[in-house]
């Protein structure tokens, strides 16, 4: 018997990622009870194309985007310039997710998992699970965490830690010094440097990419069905603003995708439906809102509470 490893190849990636797409769908629409995914195919004029798929107006989501790509070609000037690579065709390919509740008490949850390549034999992985609760409650946080904790000891005891310094660091908003959220876990870079082989660095990816259903469709469940009040629902709007100020200002990914001829429709998925700026708004001194700004900072240890 041959100790040759079979090379991992960027279709058995993109197949898998294919299956993720179908299989998170599936429990989505379940979750939500009501609403469908609508599926876009495009093609990318350059190279590549994609499935996008939108959730919107269900019983639990207003708006959700569970997107898959595959796109290749010359890289544009832009990327080699921003990852500091010499010129080089190349491959990535991903599934990308962002989800906005109806419900103010749900969280909006964002994951993406993703595998790039180039023709001079670079290649790498990256992605991350983050949830944007806009109401922070210590407990899911916890539980959200420790979830995230576990799928990455599973692996490596130092991805957790790693990951989720780097998800605190990466979703901030620096002109409003506050996290996107309670953060999660976010990596890129995973390559041929790393301890484990490309093989063991995509199950960690798959590892990923397989928590989430059952981690979020658990807060759903918890949450979907709980009254909330006008006050809720309108902290929630200007919770969605922020997440647009960030999406739009610092995200690493919206960029890549616009710099490389993307599907704008597409990319911009992860906006919300409807979202609020108040000028210059207050929380009332001992409000949830005022609690849940407070806890909206980096290195809070949740997966030890």
């Amino acid at each position: 018997m041959s100790n040759t490893q079979a090379v991992l190849t960027k279709e058995e990636i993109a197949d898998w990622f294919m299956g993720l797409q179908d299989r998170i769908c599936a429990g989505l629409e379940q979750a939500d009870g009501k609403a469908l995914f609508r599926e876009d195919l495009w093609i990318r004029e350059k190279g590549g194309g994609g499935r996008t798929r939108v959730i919107s107006h269900g019983g639990v989501f207003e708006k959700g985007g569970v997107n898959y790509s595959a796109v290749y070609g010359p890289t544009p000037d832009a990327i080699l310039k921003a990852l500091n690579l010499s010129a080089s065709d190349f491959y990535a390919t991903g599934v990308s997710i962002v989800i906005h509740p109806n419900n103010p008490l749900v969280p909006i949850i964002h994951m993406n998992v993703r595998y790039f390549e180039m023709t001079n034999g670079q290649w790498w992985f990256g992605g991350g699970i983050d949830l944007t609760p806009h109401y922070v409650v210590p407990e899911d946080a916890a539980f959200f965490h420790k979830t995230l904790k576990a799928s990455c000891d599973k692996h490596l005891s130092s991805f957790y830690p790693e990951f989720k310094k780097w998800a605190d660091d990466y979703f901030y908003i620096p002109h409003r010094k506050e996290t996107r959220g309670i953060g999660g876990i976010f990596f890129d870079r995973l390559d041929a440097t790393r301890s484990l082989s490309k093989q063991a660095l995509f199950g960690f990816v798959q590892e990923i990419g397989n928590t989430f259903l059952p981690v979020y469709t658990s807060l759903v469940a918890k949450k979907k069905d709980l009254a909330y009040t006008d006050t809720q629902k309108q902290w929630q709007l200007l919770r969605r603003g922020r997440y647009v100020e960030f999406n739009l200002v610092y995200d690493k990914g919206t960029r890549f995708g616009l710099d490389t001829d993307g599907r704008t429709e597409s990319i911009l998925m992860s906006l919300p439906e409807t979202a609020s700026w108040l000028y210059d708004h207050q929380t009332q001194p001992g409000s949830a809102e005022e609690k849940t700004l407070l806890l909206l900072k980096k290195g809070i240890e949740w997966s030890t509470l």
